[in-house]
């Protein structure tokens, strides 16, 4: 830390004897070894060879100088941001530059970050902690984030980048300060608070159909340079609209090892990471202006609409007799989203009729009645709970207490009263045990 406070201090000597070259001519005369250049040619052969030691002498003081005039630049200047990023460290405009940013970014309330010092100090990093955490490599040695998978409904693995805790506990503070502040339109429903899966299926009761559609490739298809293009809208200027973008994203990754090393090799663009906790706000940010357009194609065709996450939901109300005119509400989506830069997944467009179970973000939503958790999942925990209170013995593949009380929680949510009772005995078969 003394070292970097060093640094700091000087290049602001540096700044103030007037830049680096000035610097150092000022520190080798104080040093007495500023060797005025002279002409050569009637100089005596012992002259000249003085004239060269002394010359010598300079150079290798000028080297010495002007390694830590470059330490120094380095501790307060980004520099490099590594394969296929474009950097200069002097303030320039991008092609997308929001007209008059200050304003936009005082609209949205966010902190004032001019340049990437100031957002260094923001986020509590010096430049050099900075840069190594924006810098991209396609292929490294060592990322900022841990992967596991989880099991997807398909029965596939899905891949989870989660940030190590320096650059998670950054990334809290762009989400907390800066992203869940921008505008957000009423139809999304996925991380923002006071909405919940519960809000987006309750949008969806009574319902004469419901059309339900998924993006496909949601979040790597949200490459950094569409992230700059949130922070650039929002208000900040390229230099720390890139870094911001940069922090927030990383390259899907296959792990390789090569002669006892670890390699982790870029598979394509930096994009959000399914695991940062900046990701899923920063997609209701981006699609902002895609939620408009859907939900105003929703209204003229007499359907409702809702957003969670990648699941696009429509539903034509149960009092509309018109014609659903489906086929071509589809089409219409489908060449919406496109435009906004995303893609339907083909095989994940399912339509539920008033006949059949009609479920929102996993909740029924049949008929007048609340959202509310299906009968099957009520009825296993009820099975689960009588063969705690009767002493059985658990089959090998029966939830663990956790899960019992998650789902318990995940019934209060929707049915407050039945959730009290479940938990309740879950908590009484705990003492019993």
């Amino acid at each position: 830390m003394a070292e970097k406070t060093d640094l700091i201090a000087l290049w602001r000597t540096i700044q103030e004897a007037g830049g680096i070259e000035a610097y150092i001519e000022s520190q080798l005369r104080k040093k007495g070894l500023y060797v005025r250049r002279q002409d050569t040619d009637n100089m005596s052969a012992s002259e000249l060879e003085n004239y060269k030691t002394a010359l010598r002498l300079e150079s290798a003081e000028r080297k010495k100088i002007a390694s830590e005039c470059w330490r120094a630049y380095k501790a307060n200047h980004v520099v490099f941001l590594g394969e296929n990023v474009f950097w200069s460290d002097e303030p320039f405009n991008g092609p997308y530059e929001t007209i008059n940013p200050e304003e936009r970014a005082a609209e949205n309330g966010l902190p004032t970050l001019d340049n990437p010092n100031q957002l260094a100090e923001f986020l509590g990093l010096s430049i050099s902690e900075l840069r190594g955490f924006a810098f991209h490599t396609d292929l490294a040695k060592f990322v900022h984030y841990a992967r596991f998978t989880i099991p997807k409904r398909d029965g596939t693995e899905r891949p989870i980048w989660a940030p190590m805790p320096r650059l998670k506990e950054v990334q809290r503070k762009i989400l907390t300060e800066i992203v869940e502040r921008l505008p957000v339109h009423g139809a999304a429903h996925g991380f923002i608070t006071g909405r919940s899966i519960v809000t987006n299926a309750q949008v969806h009761r009574n319902s004469r159909l419901i059309l339900k559609m998924d993006i496909k490739d949601f979040f790597p298809t949200v490459t950094w340079r569409r992230v700059k293009g949130v922070f650039n809208r929002a208000g900040y200027r390229e230099q720390v609209a890139t870094l911001l973008a940069l922090l927030v994203t990383e390259s899907p990754r296959e792990i390789i090892e090569h002669n006892g090393q670890k390699y982790y090799v870029a598979l394509g663009p930096r994009c959000l990471p399914q695991g940062a906790p900046t990701s899923p706000s920063i997609t209701n940010a981006l699609c902002l202006r895609m939620d408009h357009r859907l939900s105003g194609l929703a209204q003229k065709a007499g359907y409702r609409y809702t957003r969670y996450a990648d699941d696009l939901t429509f539903s034509l109300p149960l009092e509309n007799k018109g014609k659903p005119h489906l086929g071509r509400l589809i089409g219409l989506v489908k060449s919406i989203v496109a435009e906004e830069g995303f893609q339907i997944h083909p095989e994940k467009t399912r339509v539920h009729r008033i006949g059949g179970s009609q479920r929102v973000t996993g909740l029924v939503v049949n008929g007048d009645k609340g959202p509310r958790v299906g009968r099957e999942l009520k009825r296993r925990l009820r099975a689960a709970l009588h063969n705690r209170q009767n002493n059985k013995p658990r089959p090998e593949n029966a939830e663990t207490d956790a899960q019992l009380r998650g789902y318990g929680a995940y019934i209060f949510m929707t049915e407050p009263e039945l959730g009290a009772k479940i938990l309740q005995q879950l908590a009484e078969s705990d003492k019993k045990e």
